[in-house]
């Protein structure tokens, strides 16, 4: 089941973590050009072919070890492609960094407050202090952690301090955010409440590029879906297509729940298509 609108605040079609007007800077589309990745002769990630617009949540199933992460990792920089091109707006942009942030399955809390964890950020970034408290105090109402601003940040709950290190990246302003496994250790109830916040960063017009094991988050979250196996992207499509009926085999066994044997000789990626018109 989809959030619904109304579970959201009323302000949620405003970024609390802008000031005012659109961005000066724009990095999308992101592109992946025949990228790979390897450690010690071993490819982990493989001939990987990929463009991300900013009209959609993007979602990345598939089983452990199929390269979800890494590829997280290689989009945002934290480790470099051993062959092909990762290009931020038709180009290889040193600068994009700066425009686009990530959070882990584990986070780090500073040693501080709440408050001074958001502030931390954008402090570095040479924001001026009356702006800056301005944004915070948005983003806290908008997080739900404004009662907890002055507790320090490694004392609260594991549900909280996700919430946190989501709010620390959202404060931030990043046109692209990539969320690796954000609610793998969460109770339905914490999950619920990140979910209303990534879907209200989503509408207020940051792409988001996320894995999860949990299906029906994908369903919840997803407009778009890209599933891996081994290292290679096998099926991409909206996330009612491939929820109705993925094309690819494995990714119809994985749907199913049924385990996924190392023993594939032939991984082939998917058709070009244009997954918006399903052609």
């Amino acid at each position: 089941m989809k959030l619904q609108k109304n579970d959201m605040d009323n302000s949620a079609n405003s970024n609390p973590s802008r000031s005012a007007g659109a961005r000066s800077v724009q990095i999308l589309p992101l592109t992946l050009n025949n990228v790979s990745y390897e450690i010690e002769g071993i490819r982990l990630i493989k001939d990987l072919s990929i463009e991300f617009s900013s009209d959609s949540l993007s979602v990345i199933l598939g089983p452990n070890g199929a390269g979800k992460s890494l590829m997280l990792r290689l989009c945002h920089g934290l480790i470099q492609p051993s062959t092909g091109t990762i290009e931020w707006g038709g180009k290889e942009s040193a600068s994009a960094k700066y425009y686009q942030a990530m959070v882990f399955q584990r986070p780090i809390m500073l040693r501080r407050d709440v408050f001074s964890n958001l502030d931390h950020g954008l402090k570095h970034k040479g924001i001026k202090k009356e702006e800056r408290a301005n944004r915070i105090e948005k983003i806290l109402k908008h997080t739900g952690l404004t009662r907890l601003s002055n507790i320090p940040a490694r004392r609260l709950s594991v549900g909280e301090q996700q919430r946190l290190a989501v709010a620390r990246a959202w404060c931030l302003d990043p046109e692209v955010l990539f969320l690796d496994e954000p609610t793998a250790a969460l109770d339905p109830a914490a999950t619920y409440s990140l979910e209303r916040i990534i879907d209200e960063i989503k509408r207020s017009g940051t792409k988001i590029i996320m894995t999860t094991h949990d299906l029906g988050q994908a369903q919840r979250l997803a407009d778009e879906i890209l599933f891996f196996y081994r290292g290679r992207l096998l099926e991409q499509a909206s996330a009612k297509q491939f929820f109705d009926q993925p094309k690819n085999d494995l990714a119809q066994s994985f749907l199913r729940g049924e385990l996924l044997w190392w023993t594939r000789k032939e991984l082939k990626p998917p058709a070009k298509i244009n997954y918006r018109s399903g052609t």
